[in-house]
């Protein structure tokens, strides 16, 4: 059966997506200023924004953040034509009024988790789920982008079930994360549904040259909070077939920081650039990373001459 929702064209977002850290005080509370600040160079570096997802620390931000958090973005400038929140959650409910809430403040699409409490729960109630998020949202707007991570939700988002969504809602449901870690899941995506326009984007820069040449839509990689330049720049030389010599360097940077809690690594570093010692808060369960490590990591990235250009030059950013 074919849904009832009209579609429309538009530009589909392709290229490099920061999942985006997200920045708190002492006092665990958001610092918007700086969750700002970094979107804003992630962007200008070249990066789009796939905030609220697993290096966002998203699961342990509730429900009324992500809502406000989106609408701060969007009255800071923020391009929405650049962002691709995460939206899914274990509620049916708080999913569709977060992905409603993207879509109406114009997100280029919504990236779109399992609902993951529930073991082993049958195709055809992931079917059920998706197909209710997308009935209640009910908008011609709406691209999701299914969420792949097994090794945390414990429910994969398998081929039949994507071919399944794909049948009954074209053009709504529009791609795929793959954070498996697995290339011939991320390659069977692509070459069974790319060529209907379904844009698969590995979760690593480490798969990107073989995505890219077989139709892959470009990465969703924790360490283009990092790399957000480099990895833009490889982006663009693999899709134009040009000749590049960045793609060692950035795994390079990427060995490093997986070596090590990313998320707290990444927040460290980004701490001590800025000379903003809160950037290195985390909200628990995780906790942040310890000074031996981070100092080892510092030297590491170091000897790669690893730099976040422009990262240090942050203005103070004014709220409307």
């Amino acid at each position: 059966m074919t849904s009832t929702l009209t579609t429309h064209t538009h530009q589909p977002i392709r290229g490099l997506l920061a999942p985006v850290v997200t920045p708190f005080g002492y006092d665990l509370e958001v610092d918007t200023r700086a969750f700002i600040a970094h979107c804003r160079w992630l962007v200008d570096a070249g990066a789009g924004l796939a905030v609220f997802g697993t290096n966002s620390e998203a699961a342990s931000l509730s429900f009324s953040e992500r809502m406000s958090l989106l609408d701060t973005l969007i009255g800071a400038g923020l391009p929405a034509g650049k962002m691709m929140p995460g939206t899914g959650t274990s509620s049916l409910k708080e999913t569709v009024e977060l992905t409603r809430h993207a879509v109406n403040m114009g997100a280029a699409g919504v990236l779109m988790l399992p609902p993951y409490y529930f073991r082993n729960p049958s195709e055809n109630g992931l079917f059920d789920y998706f197909s209710r998020v997308i009935d209640s949202v009910s908008d011609s707007r709406l691209r999701i982008y299914l969420y792949h991570i097994p090794q945390f939700t414990q429910v994969p988002i398998t081929l039949t079930l994507i071919e399944r969504l794909i049948s009954r809602y074209p053009g709504v449901v529009r791609g795929a994360k793959d954070s498996s870690g697995d290339w011939a899941n991320t390659e069977s995506m692509i070459r069974t549904f790319g060529p209907d326009g379904f844009d698969v984007f590995p979760a690593s820069e480490a798969f990107l040259a073989r995505a890219v040449e077989i139709g892959g839509a470009g990465c969703i990689s924790a360490t283009a909070n990092m790399n957000p330049r480099g990895l833009a720049e490889l982006y663009t030389a693999l899709i134009s077939g040009e000749p590049t010599n960045t793609l060692a360097a950035a795994l390079a940077i990427r060995e490093i920081f997986t070596s090590v809690p990313m998320i707290p690594a990444m927040k460290y570093v980004i701490s001590k650039i800025t000379n903003t010692s809160t950037w290195s808060v985390v909200r628990p369960p995780l906790t942040s990373l310890a000074d031996e490590l981070g100092r080892d990591l510092m030297k590491r990235l170091n000897d790669v001459r690893f730099v976040m250009h422009g990262l240090n030059s942050w203005q103070p950013v004014l709220l409307h």
